[in-house]
């Protein structure tokens, strides 16, 4: 019975040392999971906090989607730049090949002190036609993107240029043609501007720019004439001649077919029906 007792009393302490193991190890537990609680209510508090929400949108700028939109952003710059540029290249080099064209046949007529420059044209005459093309050549296909009817009629190189010489041979025309009166050969150049609409274009939109354009440039030039700026020899419709309004009309025509070709890069808005 006493030899029992040291094995009782062994068995008690080793139960009791197990049991104050296991309950120091859950206390352990406790305490680190008790801190891993409290830092992630901490890190979810700052993370919600205005602070934050204001540091993130300060950081805003450098994110991806942001960075790839101002990207884009300054493609379209660029592409609008350089198709202004070569419009207006063009609208200066045929400003200045065609109005030659129309003092040598004494259509138009500047004064002595005027024609002194190059190609004995008016200064201020290219500048004013290549900013006049580049400002057509943008507006047709940002109509044509914003009425949702992007041009896809002959939309080729070879078209464009073909459209260009048909446009320099009406010009040509008006200063070559000998008609019995002024009537007529207006009436031949409307035939062939619309010829030349219908042949390159064929687009409402384009039809009425190059009406809007032919109104418009027709304004500017009685106010010139009027003004005594230059003149024209035997004007029939009041200042200028009749036959004006058609070189203005085919060469919005030309100039939009230039611009809508440049534009050809560029993604146009889908047309809705």
């Amino acid at each position: 019975m006493e030899d029992s007792v040291p094995g009782l009393e062994g068995h008690t302490c080793g139960c009791s040392c197990a049991g104050g193991r296991r309950h120091k190890a859950p206390s352990g537990g406790t305490a680190s999971g008790l801190a891993a609680k409290v830092g992630g209510m901490l890190s979810s508090s700052v993370s919600n906090s205005p602070l934050t929400f204001m540091a993130h949108g300060a950081q805003k700028p450098s994110g991806p989607g942001l960075s790839s939109s101002s990207s884009s952003s300054l493609n379209l710059s660029r592409d609008l730049l350089q198709r202004s540029l070569v419009l207006f290249s063009v609208g200066t080099f045929l400003a200045l090949v065609l109005n030659l064209l129309q003092i040598q046949r004494n259509v138009t007529l500047f004064p002595e002190e005027v024609i002194s420059t190059i190609f004995s044209s008016a200064w201020w005459v290219p500048p004013c036609c290549g900013t006049a093309a580049a400002v057509v050549g943008l507006l047709y296909p940002c109509i044509d993107s914003h009425l949702g009817e992007p041009h896809k009629f002959k939309r080729e190189w070879a078209s464009v240029m073909r459209c260009i010489a048909v446009f320099v041979g009406i010009n040509h025309a008006s200063a070559k043609l000998d008609f019995a009166n002024n009537i007529q050969l207006s009436l031949t150049l409307a035939a062939l501007s619309l010829g030349l609409w219908w042949t390159f274009d064929r687009s409402r939109s384009g039809l009425g720019l190059g009406i809007t354009i032919a109104f418009l440039a027709t304004l500017i030039t009685q106010f010139l004439v009027y003004n005594g700026v230059y003149q024209y020899t035997s004007p029939d419709f009041l200042y200028i001649r009749s036959w004006l309004p058609c070189i203005f009309f085919s060469g919005g025509v030309t100039v939009g077919n230039i611009g809508r070709q440049l534009a050809m890069g560029v993604p146009e808005k889908p047309h809705s029906d």
